[in-house]
């Protein structure tokens, strides 16, 4: 049974009207969710301020409000709970609600522009392999041991990530690594969770629309390593400006890992295939499937984090010698003709340049390189212009195309990219619209042996136009348009 009092544990309260003693059936934030015994909580947010749904969830039987403003008028029956953040409250509340699942496991926040679902997979993947139950809270999916649940945030809500881990509590799970995005930080969605142990990847451009500044997205993202404790660790990427920044102010006991810098963890790539990589990772070489200085990145973040929690290193490189790529991060087929095909989450600049600049590493140059690539509507326009130039420098040829546009037009959106090429790359470029049909078109302009990289949307398995989800895959797509012409 829970208490009102005890799930007000740890929360900054203002006032509070109205018993503490009553006996809560679940906290919600969504008034249309409340029914008798409920506490619902009133949050601001983007599109709507819960404040003004009080009334409706009294009616459908609230008993405790949560707000950082309360109604003058009150009803008899209701204990009013006022709150300097409704969204922090919410945080600790969940937590205190469901019996504090995360100190009963080591849980590790993987944050940074690009790399996290990357870490957080292949760290879940390699304890796995090495026998824990383990847990994963990503953008790809949410897994309790051996079950998989789907998931529409990187950062799930409070309560949805406290039910998660209250459901690996009870199936024995003892690791348990999550995607911690900007957006989550900043709405005090992580909040209330006991981490053992961060992980920074690096930091480039993405999310200004939100955070309206580069300056303010890196501090929401340092926010996270102050919060942590003195027990738990933080390991960054040295060889990214923002890595110092992100411990100046941290308790935890840092680590750093890098390709180019001086660290605790370093790595030098020895071979670079599409086949796969030999890395020497501080003294131990590796041969690992997945390929690129970003995936280097990326494994050496992972092999410090399993070392720092304590897998045996000649286990640890056993095992990180099977991992295999992660869904949509540079999954690739190669057909009977002999045409490369790679589809990529990649939609930031730094994203797609990384994947851009891989493939030309590696590739002879006596083939082309066609890339497909649009950017999301109703997200930061600012990075369009650089995408655009980033693809059609870096690329054979470029077909600017539809993303998930989202209420914004797609033709608008692509002419935004456009902006950023440069007059001596414009023919390169083509521009279609309809994402099918572009991708259909770089599978009918690749020759024998050249490159189709289809960028953005990576595992995702719909596109998103005017609020209606439909049916779509970019491999799929791909694969499809490929079998038809080779028929």
């Amino acid at each position: 049974m829970n208490i009102l009092k005890d799930i007000l544990y740890h929360v900054a309260l203002k006032s509070v009207q109205g018993s503490t003693d009553k006996s809560i059936n679940s906290l919600q934030y969504d008034s249309r969710k409340i029914s008798v015994n409920d506490v619902f909580v009133a949050i601001k947010g983007a599109q709507s301020d819960g404040h003004s749904f009080i009334d409706k969830a009294i009616e459908n039987g609230a008993c405790v409000i949560v707000a950082e403003t309360i109604p003058q008028e009150k009803a008899e029956h209701v204990t009013y709970v006022e709150v300097q953040s409704s969204a922090s409250a919410l945080a600790f509340m969940a937590a205190n609600f469901y019996g504090h699942p995360s100190k009963n496991l080591k849980l590790i926040g993987v944050t940074g522009t690009n790399g996290k679902t990357t870490i957080t997979s292949l760290l879940f993947n390699l304890f796995k392999a090495a026998g824990y139950k383990v847990g994963l809270i990503s953008t790809v999916k949410i897994m309790v041991d051996e079950i998989s649940y789907s998931t529409t945030h990187t950062t799930p809500d409070s309560l949805v990530i406290n039910a998660y881990l209250k459901q690996m509590n009870e199936a024995g799970v003892e690791f348990c690594f999550m995607e911690v995005s900007s957006h989550g930080i900043d709405q005090k969605r992580t909040e209330g969770l006991d981490f053992k142990g961060g992980i920074f990847s690096n930091l480039s451009h993405d999310h200004l629309d939100y955070h309206s500044s580069f300056a303010n997205y890196r501090d929401v993202k340092k926010s996270f390593f102050d919060l942590l404790p003195k027990s738990a660790f933080a390991l960054t990427n040295a060889d990214d400006k923002n890595g110092k920044i992100m411990l100046q102010n941290t308790k935890a006991k840092t680590y750093t890992y890098a390709l180019k810098s001086y660290a605790d963890y370093r790595t030098q790539i020895l071979e670079n295939h599409f086949k796969g990589l030999l890395l020497k990772i501080n003294d131990s070489d590796i041969w690992v499937k997945l390929i690129g200085h970003f995936n280097a990145y990326n494994l050496t973040a992972v092999f410090a984090c399993a070392d720092i929690l304590g897998l045996e290193k000649d286990e640890l490189l056993r095992f990180m010698s099977t991992l295999d790529n992660v869904s949509g991060r540079f999954d690739y087929f190669v057909t009977p003709s002999n045409i490369t095909v790679i589809v990529d989450y990649a939609h930031t600049p730094d994203a797609l340049k990384n994947v851009l600049q891989t493939i030309n590493e590696i590739r002879t140059k006596n083939e082309d390189l066609i890339a497909v690539v649009g950017c999301g509507g109703d997200r930061d326009k600012t990075k369009r212009p650089r995408m655009g130039h980033i693809a059609s420098v870096l690329s054979s040829k470029v077909i600017f195309t539809s993303d998930n546009p989202r209420s914004e037009n797609p033709e608008t959106i692509i002419s935004q990219m456009e902006e950023g090429v440069e007059p001596q790359n414009f023919k390169k470029i083509i521009a279609i619209t309809n994402r099918k049909q572009a991708i259909k078109t770089a599978c009918q302009m690749a020759k024998p042996k050249d490159i189709i990289l289809v960028a953005g949307k990576g595992h995702e398995s719909y596109q998103e136009i005017n609020g209606v989800r439909s049916e779509f895959n970019d491999y799929i797509v791909a694969q499809e348009c490929l079998n038809q012409l080779q028929k």
